[in-house]
């Protein structure tokens, strides 16, 4: 039966009401939140990369060069997700490569990470290096502070880690900037800290967290990139896997037709 453009009108008209009503009770898009975290506990990680599973670990003691980290190289997480992770390369050559290290009272290398920490850390001038005696002033040796840059393989929820620059006694503004896969930047904070030799875990936690899983990089900088960049374990909220989304899915609708299929029987009985 076909309708003249009179009677399509006159329908439009009488169902205009519900139409509306449907219209207005469906959800509209909403742009996702991106905040701050500035506390481990708070971001909610159900995920992390401990960069001690590397196996690169430098022994201050004994360095060994085969230890160094490539300014690009991959890890992956203990839920087996993927990081590309990116340390811009020092401007000064006599930097080092980035390296890793535990930190441990001395002779180990102190931080004012929590001890037993692997740190990820940007590289230091060794030929400026000066050891520091307890109670004298900071050296302020060179390192390198560029930015440190974590790609992940799924888009997450939110990730952080703690962070210091090595430099005591002077208040340093560290940066986390969040982007999505377009490269779209989602989000930039900062905290401002004082880094020390304490062995205390007082190193600042700089985190940042959507309500959506849409972070797909996440980039670490400083207000002092003269002076190296070291950051321990990241805590990442990752999402679920797709396949393994579906398979829930799945699972819990042939479940409802197991069900009706059973209830005639069920109603025999």
């Amino acid at each position: 039966m076909a309708f003249t453009s009179n009677q399509f009108f006159q329908l439009s008209v009488k169902y205009l009401p519900a139409i509306t009503a449907i219209i207005t009770l469906l959800p509209l898009p909403v742009k996702a939140a991106t905040f701050l975290v500035n506390e481990r506990a708070l971001l909610g990680g159900n995920d992390e990369v401990n960069w001690g599973s590397l196996g690169k670990v430098l022994n201050p003691s004994a360095p060994d060069f085969s230890v160094f980290l490539p300014n690009s190289f991959l890890a992956t997480s203990q839920g087996g997700l993927g990081l590309d992770v990116n340390i811009t390369p020092a401007k000064n050559p006599q930097i080092t490569p980035p390296y890793i290290f535990e930190t441990l009272p001395p002779p180990g290398i102190r931080t004012n990470f929590a001890q037993g920490d692997f740190i990820l850390f940007g590289g230091i001038n060794p030929t400026a290096f000066q050891p520091r005696l307890p109670g004298a002033p900071d050296p302020r040796t060179e390192g390198n502070g560029e930015p440190l840059s974590i790609s992940f393989a799924q888009p997450v929820y939110g990730a952080g880690t703690q962070i210091a620059v090595d430099i005591s006694n002077l208040e340093v503004e560290t940066f986390i900037n969040a982007f999505d896969s377009s490269n779209n930047l989602l989000g930039s904070f900062s905290v401002l800290s004082t880094s020390s030799l304490a062995l205390d875990n007082s190193a600042v936690f700089l985190g940042v967290r959507s309500d959506t899983a849409n972070i797909s990089r996440i980039v670490f900088s400083s207000s002092a990139p003269q002076y190296a960049l070291a950051i321990n374990q990241v805590s990442i909220v990752a999402a679920p896997e797709p396949t393994l989304t579906l398979a829930i899915l799945a699972f819990g609708v042939s479940g409802v037709v197991l069900k009706r299929r059973q209830r005639p029987w069920s109603n025999n009985c």
